[in-house]
């Protein structure tokens, strides 16, 4: 078999075997290898070792368009020094992902621009870099989907879709207020997730003020049951960020 022949067949191969990276680097590495006198292992292993590499990295990317994240709000942007030293320590371990393997919830409650969001949108962002499917909503726009969905009797397909994600991030719990149907979508996803897969919630309303979504103290009672049981609380009792960030560009313009 002629060199160009034995090229061809195998990049045959490697489309076979869904080898993109090995047909792109194999000539390249195969060059290093001899310069560098490695052996076959070694060659393998690098060739193996930057398929992996592009296939993390891709299913990352894939992960991240999904979960429809805000993309900027990522720890790298998060100034962490501004919280207390306990919500710092909490974040540190949250950040680890081991919360999701026991489907435990992370409730953020605080002032508008205490930065809930940010933060929680920032852990989730390190989950799916760890591989873990992750879905990013405000909280108005998920009822109005259940509610189209319960409509449409197709409310069990869309509880089924949504429970094949990890983690589920509501943000702006509470915020807009809800009627009674409403209400009743909303409680059944927080059921139906129960123990099934962690949810993430920011609110500007304490649990003591919750029957305003809620409207009956029952439903109430029960929802906060649910999102407690197996929970992770964090009261982000800090100044506003978007109000100190406003207060030092008027002081920089003086």
């Amino acid at each position: 078999m002629s060199k160009n022949d034995l090229h061809k067949q195998l990049i045959n191969l490697l489309k076979e075997l869904h080898l993109p990276m090995f047909r792109e680097y194999y000539a390249e590495f195969a060059q290093k290898a001899i310069a560098e006198d490695m052996g076959y292992a070694q060659y393998l292993f690098e060739l193996a070792q930057r398929e992996c590499e592009v296939r993390r990295a891709n299913k990352i990317a894939r992960l991240v368009k999904a979960s429809k994240l805000p993309m900027e709000k990522t720890m790298a942007n998060f100034d962490l020094k501004r919280l207390p030293l306990k919500i710092r320590q909490q974040a540190k371990i949250l950040l680890e992902g081991s919360f999701v393997d026991r489907t435990e919830n992370i409730l953020a409650f605080g002032r508008p621009g205490s930065g809930k969001t940010h933060l929680l949108c920032a852990i989730c962002h390190e989950l799916t870099r760890q591989g873990r499917k992750v879905y990013f909503t405000i909280c108005d726009s998920i009822v109005q989907q259940l509610l189209r969905a319960k409509r449409d009797l197709e409310l069990d397909k869309l509880l089924k879709k949504l429970s094949r994600f990890d983690v589920m991030m509501i943000d702006d719990f509470g915020y807009v207020k809800q009627d009674r149907d409403e209400m009743e979508v909303l409680f059944t996803l927080l059921a139906h997730r129960y123990e099934r897969g962690s949810i993430l919630i920011t609110s500007n309303l304490p649990f003591s003020k919750w029957e305003m979504i809620f409207k009956d103290p029952m439903t109430t009672a029960a929802a906060i049951d649910r999102l407690v049981h197996h929970s992770v609380v964090l009261e982000l009792n800090v100044p506003s960020y978007r109000a100190e960030q406003a207060m030092k560009r008027k002081n920089k313009d003086k």
